[in-house]
C-alpha cells in the first residue's frame, strides 16, 4: 500500500507563486510515474504534470512554461512549482501515483487564485 501526503495550497494573488508537495511511504516500486492533477468546481478532473521513474517530465499545455514539476528521490518527495499564476488555476490539486499497475491518489489540496 502507498500512501500520498500533499501541502503547500492556499490563496495567492493572480501572477503569485505556490509550491504544492507531495510525500509518498509505504511500499514504493522503483518504477512508477507520479505527478499532479487537480479539479475545479463542475469540471471534470484534469492532468497537469508527471514525472517519471527515469526523469522524463510530462505537462498539459495549459501550464507548460509556467509550472515545474521536480522530486527529490531521498525524500520519496514529488513538487510543483507553479508560478504566473491566474484565477483559472483555481482548484484542488491531487497528487497521484502509478505503481505498475496501480493507482493512488492524496487527499488533495485547494490552491486559490484570487485578489
Amino acid at each position: 500500500q502507498v500512501q500520498l501526503v500533499e501541502s503547500g495550497g492556499g490563496l495567492v494573488q493572480p501572477g503569485g507563486s505556490l509550491r504544492l508537495s507531495c510525500a509518498a511511504s509505504g511500499s514504493l516500486s522503483s518504477i512508477y510515474f507520479m505527478g499532479w492533477y487537480r479539479q475545479a468546481p463542475g469540471n471534470q478532473r484534469e492532468f497537469i504534470a508527471r514525472i517519471e521513474s527515469s526523469g522524463t517530465t510530462d505537462y498539459a499545455d495549459s501550464v507548460k512554461g509556467r509550472f515545474t514539476i521536480s522530486r527529490d528521490n531521498a525524500k520519496n518527495t514529488v513538487y510543483l512549482q507553479m508560478n504566473s499564476l491566474k484565477p483559472e488555476d483555481t482548484a484542488v490539486y491531487y497528487c497521484h501515483r502509478r505503481d505498475l499497475e496501480y493507482n493512488y491518489w492524496g487527499q488533495g489540496t485547494q490552491v486559490t487564485v484570487s485578489s
